[in-house]
């Protein structure tokens, strides 16, 4: 089975990760900063929890199908450099980096809410509807990846 945030210990770990960043950590691929990363990863928990309004990709039910499976259960990586939409793009329409410790406060928060019982995603823009545990999936996923692209 998957890593998720319902792993034991996988919140935690992930909080201690973020925890190690500081704004002059420097990135192993792509061209966000630190700073803008975190920034990132809270605009698309806001964007799942539909606080953040964001487009959706154009794609058939079969697509949809097949990005949940390569994304949440093939034991791969995920690909480095994939362009975002806008929306949560920090360089772009995304929320702009501000206060570092308080931006990085705010993603751990919404990280915490993201992993709680009472948590409502709404549908992702890109593979759609999910269970709330590809949720945990996907949400584990997402900040292993950016986490990983600072070496952390």
């Amino acid at each position: 089975m998957a890593r998720s945030l319902s792993t034991p210990g996988a919140v935690d770990e992930l909080i201690d990760r973020l925890q190690s960043l500081s704004p002059d950590t420097p990135r192993r691929w792509g061209t966000m900063t630190t700073h803008e990363m975190l920034c990132h990863v809270a605009d698309s928990f806001r964007g799942v929890f539909g606080e953040r309004p964001i487009s959706k990709i154009r794609s058939t039910a079969i697509s949809r199908h097949l990005t949940r499976l390569l994304a949440l259960h093939v034991p791969l990586p995920w690909p480095k450099g994939i362009p975002t939409v806008p929306e949560i793009d920090p360089k772009r329409a995304g929320t702009r980096p501000a206060v570092f410790e308080a931006d990085r406060h705010e993603t751990i928060a919404l990280l915490n809410r993201f992993a709680g019982p009472d948590a409502q995603p709404h549908e992702h823009f890109a593979p759609g509807a999910m269970s709330r545990s590809d949720w945990q999936i996907w949400a584990c996923r997402r900040l292993d990846h950016h986490l990983r692209q600072f070496d952390v």
